[in-house]
């Protein structure tokens, strides 16, 4: 049971990591392995389709919860400059 885990995690780690390029493979090889976790600890069936669901979509809220102070800024409609006012 464990090894079939371990290879669903790697499998499922492997592909959310190139969708989520921007994190490192250990990042989402420990995302996979803490949603699987949680499951089984809520006494929930940890299919490997709940389990990509999921991590996904913490790996998703990681990306969207980056502050603005660490975004690139966006050139704006005035001439290209995202600190000067419109």
């Amino acid at each position: 049971m464990a090894d079939h885990r371990s290879e669903t995690r790697l499998l499922l780690s492997g592909r959310l990591a190139l969708e989520f390029s921007s994190f490192s493979r250990d990042t989402v090889e420990r995302c996979v392995a803490d949603v699987q976790a949680c499951m089984t600890h809520l006494g929930l069936e940890a299919t490997p389709a709940l389990v990509e669901r999921m991590a996904r979509e913490h790996l998703v809220g990681m990306v969207k919860s980056e502050p603005p102070s660490g975004r690139l800024p966006r050139a704006r409609a005035n001439g290209g400059d995202p600190d000067r006012a419109p």
